[in-house]
C-alpha cells in the first residue's frame, strides 16, 4: 500500500520564492519514493476563486476568498476546506508547512479525523513577524505569537525543521528530541551546471562587458543586508573603477536600495535586473565574480540557514557570506566560502577584497564546494528523513503503512 501524504502549505507555485522551491523539491522526491501527495495551499496563495489549480503536472487544492480575511478567519478557510479534502483524498498522514497559521487548523482536522500530524517548522512565526515589521520582540503580539507556535509543537505527533538552529530553538520549548528531525535545505544538483562560461550577450545587454561583477540573487528584504553590499561597492570603485554590482531579483526594500545607490553617486554601477524565472536565474549567476550574502544579525539569520548559498556551491560561484549561525551551519570558511564579520561594511570589504586576491585558490574551493553539495546536500539525501519521520507519527496512532518498512 502506498503511503498518502497530504501537505499544507501556506503558498505554493506558480508563485516564487525559496518557500515554493523547498516544497517542489520535497514533493518530487516524495514521489519518487512511491508515494503519494496531495497538496493544499491556505488562503496566503492569493486572489482566485478556483478550488483546484493544475500547475506544471502538479495538482494543487485551493482555499479561495479568503486572502483579504483576518488571520482567524484565514484559519477557520483553511480547516473547513482542508476537512473537504481529506474527506476526498483519504490520506494517512497530514504535514502541515510554516507557518504555525497552517499547523493550527491542521491539528485541529487532524484531531477530528484521527490522522497524526507532522509539523515543519521553517521558521518561527514571532521570528517572521519581526523581520517584516509587524510586531517587535517582546511585545505582547510576539510573546502570543510564540505561545502559539509552542502550543502547536506541543501537540504535533512529530516536528521536522530545516536546520540545527530551529532544532535547538524548538528543543528549548520543552519538545522531545525524538520528536525533532532535521530535513536539512538542499539542492538538485543535476539542475545546476558547474563551471559554465558566462553568456555574452547577456553580460552585452546588462553593460557588463570587461566589468568586476559583484551580485547578490534572491529577495530584497532588509535581513539581507544588501544595502551593505552597496556601501562595499562605494568603499572600493576608487580600487576597481571597472566595479559594478549586479541585484537579480525583488523585494519591499528595492526602492530603498536604488535610492541608497542614487544617494551614494553609484546609481549607474548598480543593475537591478528585477525577478527572474527560477529556470533563468543561473545565466545570471555566471556574470557574477563574487556573490556577496551580507545578512544582518538577528535571531531569524541567526537560527534559520539559507538555500542561496548552497545554489551557489552548486554551481561552483565564489562567495562572501556574513558569520551569522545560519551560513557558519552551511559554509566551511575557505573551503567552500568566506565569512566575514556580520553588520560591518568594512568587514565585507576586506572579505571581498582578500577573495579577489586569491584568484588562484578559486579552482579548487570551487571544487570542494561542489562536492559538499554532491555528498551532503542533496534533496534524495534529505527527504529519505522523512520516512523515519512519518513511520513514527503514524506509530503514535497505532498506525503501520506497509510502504515505510521497506
Amino acid at each position: 500500500m502506498s503511503l498518502r501524504v497530504l501537505h499544507v502549505l501556506d503558498h505554493s507555485a506558480p508563485l516564487h520564492s525559496g518557500y515554493a522551491f523547498r516544497t517542489l523539491s520535497i514533493l518530487r522526491e516524495q514521489r519518487r519514493l512511491g508515494w503519494q501527495t496531495f497538496h493544499l495551499t491556505t488562503p496566503k496563495q492569493g486572489a482566485g476563486t478556483t478550488t483546484v489549480d493544475q500547475v506544471d503536472g502538479w495538482t494543487f487544492h485551493r482555499t479561495p476568498g479568503g486572502e483579504n480575511a483576518g488571520l482567524v478567519a484565514q484559519m477557520q478557510l483553511t480547516a473547513r476546506r482542508l476537512a473537504e479534502v481529506v474527506t476526498e483524498v483519504q490520506p494517512d498522514v497530514l504535514h502541515a508547512h510554516s507557518p504555525v497559521l497552517n499547523a493550527l487548523p491542521t491539528l485541529w482536522v487532524g484531531r477530528r479525523h484521527r490522522l497524526p500530524v507532522v509539523y515543519e517548522m521553517r521558521a518561527s512565526w514571532e521570528d517572521a513577524a519581526v523581520d517584516h515589521g509587524t510586531t517587535t520582540e517582546g511585545s505582547l503580539r510576539y510573546r502570543v505569537s510564540r505561545g502559539l507556535e509552542s502550543f502547536a509543537l506541543r501537540r504535533a505527533d512529530q516536528i521536522t525543521t530545516i536546520c540545527d538552529g530551529l532544532r535547538g530553538d524548538i528543543a528549548m520549548r520543552g519538545i522531545a528530541a525524538d520528536r525533532i528531525t532535521v530535513i536539512p535545505n538542499a539542492v538538485d544538483v543535476s539542475a545546476f551546471q558547474f563551471g559554465n562560461p558566462p553568456d555574452a550577450a547577456l553580460r552585452a545587454r546588462l553593460g557588463l562587458d570587461g566589468a568586476l561583477v559583484l551580485g547578490f540573487a534572491g529577495s530584497f528584504y532588509g535581513y539581507e543586508g544588501i544595502d551593505l553590499l552597496i556601501e562595499a561597492a562605494r568603499r572600493m570603485l576608487p580600487a576597481h573603477p571597472d566595479l559594478r554590482v549586479l541585484l537579480v531579483g525583488g523585494g519591499p526594500r528595492e526602492a530603498a536600495l536604488r535610492a541608497q545607490a542614487a544617494e551614494a553617486g553609484i546609481a549607474d554601477r548598480v543593475i537591478f535586473t528585477g525577478r527572474v524565472p527560477h529556470a533563468e536565474v543561473q545565466r545570471y549567476y555566471e556574470l557574477i565574480d563574487v556573490l556577496a550574502y551580507p545578512r544582518l544579525p538577528i535571531r531569524l539569520t541567526e537560527l534559520v540557514t539559507p538555500l542561496k548559498p548552497l545554489e551557489a556551491m552548486a554551481q561552483g560561484r565564489m562567495f562572501v557570506a556574513s558569520d551569522v549561525g545560519g551560513h557558519r551551519e552551511l559554509i566551511r570558511h575557505g573551503e567552500t566560502g568566506f565569512l566575514f564579520k556580520a553588520g560591518e561594511p568594512q568587514a565585507l570589504v576586506q572579505s571581498l577584497e582578500d577573495m579577489l586576491a586569491r584568484r588562484a585558490d578559486w579552482q579548487r574551493i570551487r571544487e570542494q564546494a561542489r562536492l559538499f553539495v554532491e555528498v551532503e546536500r542533496t534533496w534524495t539525501t534529505s527527504v529519505a528523513r522523512y520516512r523515519e519521520v512519518y513511520r513514527r507519527a503514524l506509530g503514535a496512532r497505532g498506525r503501520v503503512v506497509a510502504a515505510l518498512a521497506q
